[in-house]
């Protein structure tokens, strides 16, 4: 239920986009970068999960993509990026070139698909079309070199104009599990294609997708600016950071759902065989069983299911957050006093809501998608997972 959150701990650190470190987001052009030669296939990538980048765009050459492969050694804590020949090797300051970026690029083959050995590892696979992006190596709070990533939300970003989007996915001795996400943007249309004990696709776009998906959000009221030219749709929680989108957007609604549950009662099912009962009191939802009481979320809470809607990995405070911020997002919390609603055909209703996330699901094959970050809530994400992988398909769909 908490799938997004435990599986890339660090992917909110980045909301700001300036100095912040972990696994996040930063961008834009300059000169090329100088690094270190890439070394041989290594003892790292041996064993490696063959990743194959597909390029359908039907729009794009081989030579107007670039791929991009950065996260954190499993083994170590280090934060890296992953070679052509497939090997993780930790970043340093040394990276950094000349114009003060970091090149982490992978070429494609000229023609067909291109095939990179994924090491153990937990991060993202990034695509460029047209320009490289600029990562950025900085020093973490311990002093230990970290990657700074594209913020396409920024505008003052280095990377602001670059076209990208990613997958992200952790690769262990458990398997891999991985998601195409729109929790930040929708920009590249992909899928993945994760084989293995199981054959599973998630991501794909119906036909034309790409373009239903910015017309609708342009035409949805409030939503309009969050359509960056034709570059990306940003989601709502970037978008009002940015300026781009309302603070007080979801406050009735809301406030709507505190009123409702003065008089009443919510039940919440966990899934872990335990409900619990909750009530507002003194503006603030009170819980039965020794859960912890949940305060009045500010419409960014409810955006970035962060805040007064912080979950942690507890197996009863966290879901219980991540069901409420579900609920709020899809608005079915203050007509539904069982949660969580199960059936999607009930979601986004009302004129008040997270029309984002709304346009997204709709615009899936199987209608999964991560329109925000608790979307995995009742399994609506697009989320695969396989304990014997075999390989990896990162397929970047017609724009149409």
């Amino acid at each position: 239920m908490l799938g997004r959150r435990t599986f890339i701990t660090s992917a909110v650190a980045a909301a700001a986009g300036i100095g912040v470190v972990g696994l996040e987001l930063d961008r834009r052009r300059a000169d090329a970068a100088t690094r270190p030669e890439d070394a041989p296939f290594g003892a790292a990538a041996e064993g490696g999960l063959p990743l194959v980048l597909v390029n359908h765009t039907n729009r794009y050459r081989n030579a107007d993509v670039l791929l991009y492969i950065v996260g954190t050694d499993l083994a170590t804590g280090n934060q890296g990026y992953v070679t052509r020949q497939g090997e993780l090797r930790p970043v340093s300051m040394d990276l950094n070139g000349s114009a003060g970026w970091a090149d982490l690029s992978i070429p494609l083959a000229a023609d067909g698909d291109t095939t990179v050995k994924l090491p153990r590892m937990s991060g993202r696979v990034y695509v460029s079309i047209g320009e490289k992006l600029r990562f950025k190596v900085v020093s973490d709070g311990a002093g230990r070199p970290a990657l700074q990533y594209p913020a396409a939300w920024v505008e003052s970003d280095p990377s602001f104009r670059v076209l990208h989007d990613c997958m992200e996915f952790t690769h262990n001795a458990g398997g891999m599990f991985c998601n195409t996400t729109t929790v930040d943007m929708l920009s590249v249309p992909m899928e993945i294609r994760l084989k293995g004990a199981k054959d599973q696709t998630t991501g794909t776009l119906v036909t034309g997708g790409r373009k239903r998906i910015f017309e609708a959000i342009a035409a949805s009221p409030g939503f309009e600016r969050l359509v960056v030219d034709d570059l990306r749709v940003l989601a709502p929680g970037h978008g009002l950071d940015a300026g781009r989108f309302s603070s007080t957007y979801l406050d009735s609604e809301i406030a709507r759902t505190w009123d409702a549950y003065t008089g009443r009662d919510l039940v919440v099912d966990t899934g872990n065989g335990k409900k619990y009962t909750g009530r507002v009191r003194d503006g603030v939802f009170q819980f039965s069983d020794g859960a912890k009481a949940v305060q009045r979320p500010s419409t960014r809470d409810v955006l970035f299911c962060d805040g007064a809607l912080q979950a942690p990995n507890d197996g009863v405070n966290g879901p219980i957050r991540a069901i409420l911020g579900a609920g709020l997002n899809r608005s079915v919390l203050t007509d539904h006093p069982n949660q969580p609603v199960t059936d999607p055909g009930l979601y986004y209703k009302r004129s008040t809501t997270n029309h984002y996330a709304r346009v997204m699901h709709e615009n899936t094959v199987d209608r999964h998608a991560y329109g925000f970050a608790f979307d995995d809530v009742c399994s609506l994400a697009s989320y695969v997972e396989d304990s014997a992988p075999a390989s990896l398909t990162l397929r970047l769909t017609p724009f149409g």
